[in-house]
């Protein structure tokens, strides 16, 4: 697997608890998924408080995503220059212990948030935002490709949307949990504070700290090599992972650029006019898309054909979900003293019916449905840019369900084949999500000069990328993949 640890018909799975099923790993890593899929959407709630408590511009406010995804590009650098040089480090200490100094290292950096807020430093926050993007990479690096062999390879990119989907379940209630916790329950006299993030994340450290302990003493299925482990960057040998990393940098900038402008975006005149505790509810409708995405991809990838059975579950599990995200908007959006009646929402609706369409028109082909859902994003980003009012509010509300399968068809696409490498590719995946680094203060710095509305022309480019990748590039190189094998 990576670093050069076996080819893929050597892969081996031992499960200690001799079920020979990996159920219970499953279940495990999706908890991982849940959790900092949670504290990753967090940082769009602290983009607006840290934003009025430091009186930033949008530049510096978007400094929040530039220090926590810079984070996982510098830790998976470093771990690809140690697999180049010394070997793959996952393959020498094992997923699990990967999960738990991923698990221990974000603990600690969100007991950071307490001093952070007790000095009023925005460049400690930076900081504590650094390093949970470190223990995030190692997290990353482990679960994802630990996700991708508990199975065949052909089933890999369902697992991973499943996995992603609750991932995405995280990021649909952090704004609402958040969101009160920040600018409700923990304000003072109504007002923001540097200290309405303390005792939140307290509470965040205490669950990392939790579910290490829980893991550790879980038993989880062990990946074995029956050959020895090599060194060297073998896996930049295939064009189609290097081009897929493009694919990745695009895509988490895109998503990570949207979301962290959205409840600045809900606030213009021109659009909704809603105040920021009205603002992440909406919010929440954007991530729940994902998540609704990601639990049909999860469904529609699978290697079954598409019938009237599969879509008729598809639908359905789509309406449970929207079901689940209009109840939380609504607890939450009461909290206002205003009602979230189901006519202001139901235009979600019909976006969930598009992306039923849209899965329907991918033939559960992991690379059509992918170009599919970039080239719809793009149509919904020029009514992003083009008009105002409800039009542009759902437009870009929208995006979230088109965004859902893009990391998990990326990540299986670009490790496809791969062997040996497949770790070292996970590594040099997760590196380039140095995009959510680069492209929200990039945006950032357009939104102040030529405004917010304006400024979304920035993620088009992305997601054109991401249609040529879905297209054309994921095939690169392909028949001399098996010389590299």
């Amino acid at each position: 697997m990576a670093g050069g640890v076996t080819s893929s018909s050597s892969q081996k799975i031992s499960d200690p608890t001799g079920s020979g099923k990996y159920g219970k790993a499953l279940v495990v890593l999706t908890l991982l998924f849940f959790l900092w899929g949670f504290l990753t959407c967090m940082n769009d709630i602290l983009i607006p408080y840290l934003k009025d408590v430091f009186q930033l511009n949008f530049f510096q406010a978007m400094l929040v995503q530039f220090a926590f995804f810079l984070a996982y590009f510098i830790g998976s650098l470093i771990y690809f220059i140690i697999s180049v040089s010394s070997g793959d480090p996952i393959s020498k200490l094992g997923y699990k212990n990967g999960i738990l100094a991923g698990l221990l290292i974000s603990g600690i950096s969100c007991a950071l948030f307490y001093p952070a807020a007790e000095f009023k430093v925005y460049g400690f926050f930076l900081g504590a935002l650094f390093f949970l993007g470190i223990g995030f990479t190692l997290l990353q690096i482990a679960a994802n490709p630990y996700v991708s062999i508990l199975g065949s390879e052909e089933t890999a990119s369902s697992r991973l949307n499943l996995s992603q989907g609750f991932n995405s379940f995280g990021t649909t209630i952090a704004p609402l949990i958040g969101g009160y916790l920040v600018f409700q329950y923990f304000a003072i006299d109504g007002q923001v504070t540097a200290d309405s993030v303390k005792i939140p994340y307290l509470i965040f450290a205490a669950v990392f700290f939790l579910t290490a302990i829980v893991i550790k003493v879980t038993p989880l299925p062990k990946f074995t090599s029956e050959e020895q482990i090599e060194k060297g960057a073998g896996a930049l040998k295939y064009p189609h992972l290097v081009l897929g990393m493009l694919a990745i940098f695009f895509y988490v900038g895109g998503e990570v650029t949207i979301g962290s402008t959205l409840i600045n975006y809900f606030e213009l005149e021109n659009i909704m006019g809603l105040e920021p505790n009205e603002a992440d509810v909406f919010l929440s409708f954007y991530w729940g898309g994902a998540m609704i995405g990601r639990f049909l991809g999860a469904i529609s990838l699978a290697k079954t054909a598409m019938d009237f059975k599969k879509f008729g579950s598809m639908v359905v599990v789509s309406l449970l979900a929207f079901g689940v995200i209009y109840l939380g908007a609504y607890i939450k959006y009461s909290q206002t003293g205003e009602t979230l009646t189901f006519m202001e929402v139901s235009p979600f609706l019909f976006m969930i019916a598009v992306n039923l369409l849209a899965f329907l028109a991918g033939r559960s082909i992991a690379s059509r449905t992918l170009a599919i859902f970039a080239g719809i994003n793009i149509v919904l980003l020029i009514f992003t840019l083009a008009t105002g009012g409800a039009l542009a509010f759902w437009a870009v509300i929208g995006i979230g369900l088109f965004n859902s399968i893009m990391w998990s068809n990326i990540f299986t696409l670009a490790i496809e084949g791969l062997g040996k490498y497949k770790s070292q590719g996970s590594s040099l995946l997760v590196m380039a999500i140095l995009g959510g680094a680069l492209i929200p203060p990039i945006q950032g710095a357009f939104a102040d000069s030529i405004g917010l509305q304006a400024s979304f022309f920035v993620p088009v480019i992305c997601y054109v990328y991401l249609a040529y990748y879905g297209l054309v590039g994921y095939k690169a190189g392909k028949k001399k993949r098996e010389v590299y094998s």
